[in-house]
């Protein structure tokens, strides 16, 4: 067999280290989160490699993604408090993300309860 058999590992890492490409692993790595506008993809424990050329850093996932709507978690619960929700508190009472994040979840995640109990306070 000719051309591109089997190549040995060690020439292969000295014929990137001289075309100037470094790959390196990023270790313990327990969550990656890619957000786009109406949902959020996330990789729960996943492999990450860097490869690095010319001072420019490419990073792969491998792992298998959860998909979920863009939202705020819930740390006690780990249920998304809805991004419409969140805004509705937001509008109805003036507050900033934050409060109205935290109202939902005093709350059990009821925006009208939310609305409530920041008007009130």
């Amino acid at each position: 067999m000719s051309g591109m058999g089997k190549i040995n590992p060690r020439q292969m890492k000295q014929a990137m280290k001289k075309m100037g490409i470094r790959n390196t692993d990023l270790k313990d790595v327990s969550e990656v989160v890619i957000r786009m506008p109406n949902e959020e993809l996330v990789f729960k424990y996943p492999e990450v490699s860097i490869m690095e050329v010319q001072g420019t850093k490419t990073y792969q996932i491998s792992g298998e993604p959860e998909s979920r709507p863009v939202g705020s978690v819930d740390e006690s619960t780990g249920e998304v408090i809805p991004a419409e929700d969140i805004e509705l508190v937001m509008s109805q009472t003036g507050c900033d993300k934050e409060t109205a994040v935290n109202a939902l979840q005093a709350v059990g995640g009821q925006p009208a309860e939310a609305i409530i109990k920041i008007m009130t306070s």
